[in-house]
C-alpha cells in the first residue's frame, strides 16, 4: 500500500478537526429553558398540525370520517388544516428563517428545511384543490383518494416537524447564540 501523499495527509488531519466535537459545558436548567424556548414553543405549534393530520389521516385509514364530524366539518378541517400550516410556514420563511439563518446553516435558502418547505407545499396544493372541488360539489369527497394525496406529502412533513424542532433544541442553539442572544429573539 502506498504511503498517503502530504495533501490526502493534510485532509485527514482536516476530517480529524471536524470530526472532534467541541466540548461545551454542561447548561444549568435555567440555561436549558432559555436555549430550548424555541423548540419548545415550535413544538407546540407542531404538535396541533400533527393531531389535526391525524384526525384526518385516520379518516382516510378506516374509511369513516370521525362520528361527530359531518362532511362539511370535515372539508373544513382539512382546509384549516392547510390555512394554518401556509401561516406557519409563511411566518417562519419571512421572520424567523432569515433571523436564524444569520448563524445557523440549515436555515439558509435551500437548505433542507425550505427544501423542505417546498416538496410539503405542492402536497398542500394538491389537497386544497382536491377540498375545494369537493366542497363546491364538483367531486365527491373519497377518503382514498384524500390518504394518497396525504400521502404523497407526509413523509416529509412529518420529518420537517421533527427537523425544525430539533435544529431549535438547546445543544443545538448554544452552538450559534449566547443566553443574551436568546434572551432577545422576537418570538
Amino acid at each position: 500500500m502506498a504511503e498517503p501523499t502530504d495533501k490526502q495527509q493534510e485532509e485527514l488531519a482536516a476530517g480529524d478537526q471536524c470530526n472532534k466535537k467541541e466540548e461545551l459545558p454542561k447548561l444549568s436548567a435555567m440555561e436549558f429553558s432559555i436555549y430550548n424556548s424555541l423548540a419548545e414553543h415550535m413544538d407546540y405549534f407542531h404538535n396541533n398540525f400533527r393531531s389535526t393530520w391525524n384526525i384526518l389521516y385516520k379518516a382516510c385509514e378506516t374509511s369513516k370520517r370521525p362520528s361527530n364530524m359531518s362532511l362539511r366539518q370535515f372539508i373544513s378541517l382539512g382546509q384549516t388544516f392547510l390555512h394554518h400550516l401556509e401561516t406557519h410556514h409563511g411566518i417562519e420563511e419571512r421572520h424567523v428563517f432569515p433571523l436564524l439563518a444569520t448563524r445557523m446553516p440549515s436555515f439558509k435558502k435551500e437548505m433542507e428545511l425550505l427544501t423542505q418547505h417546498k416538496e410539503i407545499h405542492k402536497g398542500m396544493d394538491k389537497m386544497e384543490e382536491y377540498l375545494r372541488a369537493c366542497q363546491r360539489g364538483e367531486r365527491e369527497l373519497r377518503l382514498e383518494e384524500l390518504k394518497e394525496i396525504m400521502d404523497s406529502f407526509g413523509t416529509v412533513l412529518w420529518q420537517h416537524l421533527e427537523d425544525e424542532v430539533k435544529q431549535l433544541g438547546a445543544e443545538n442553539m448554544r452552538k450559534y447564540w449566547s443566553i443574551d442572544d436568546m434572551r432577545r429573539m422576537p418570538m
